[in-house]
């Protein structure tokens, strides 16, 4: 008798971890997801901040039409992106196209002191810094879903599941590593 209700007691245990291994990589799954939609809202409203950013900037600044027409093309990559890694490429594309226009705005001090500009300015930092901060959260969530997918016993679940493929991280391009130059004409 004592057998048999240590078989019970085993057969209870493996469900329970089963339930929790199964459980805890749909949350983290989910977690993921969440966590990129919170950054592709934040692309979208920096992407949405363009337009308004570049019209202000062509008023002082006509004789710059190639800074133009990079940030046309990178706002128009970000809006045509489909998958999470186009739109991280995109979101790069179009950052590395901003940092450029800010630059561009240390050599006209009247642009520099437009209050359209200014708020402009403040409304981009501010997305900015959230977009950091939903990146920070994404690889956090991705770093915690792929060890759990990929450490033992979580793997077998995550193979029963068919759920074994890692999710990509959102890094930094090389080109946004560096340092923005803008050269006058």
């Amino acid at each position: 008798m004592a057998i048999i209700w240590l078989i019970i007691g085993l057969v209870i245990l493996l469900v329970l971890i089963a339930v929790y291994y199964i459980n805890r990589i749909i949350v983290l799954g989910n977690r993921v997801q969440n966590a990129w939609a919170q950054i592709d809202v934040q692309l979208k409203k920096r992407a949405d901040l363009v337009p308004n950013l570049v019209n202000t900037v062509k008023g002082y600044a006509k004789h710059e039409k190639s800074i133009f027409v990079e940030v046309t093309k990178a706002h128009k990559a970000m809006l045509g992106a489909k998958t999470p890694e186009e739109k991280m490429k995109a979101g790069n594309m179009l950052a590395g196209a901003l940092k450029t226009i800010f630059a561009l705005a240390e050599n006209y001090p009247n642009l520099k002191a437009s209050e359209n500009f200014k708020l402009l300015q403040e409304q981009l930092e501010g997305i900015e810094n959230k977009i950091a901060y939903a990146r920070q959260f994404y690889n956090d969530s991705v770093l915690s879903y792929n060890n759990l997918i990929k450490t033992i016993p979580g793997r077998w679940f995550a193979g029963a599941m068919g759920r074994t493929e890692q999710k990509p991280y959102f890094e930094t391009s090389e080109k946004e590593r560096k340092p923005v130059k803008v050269e006058f004409e």
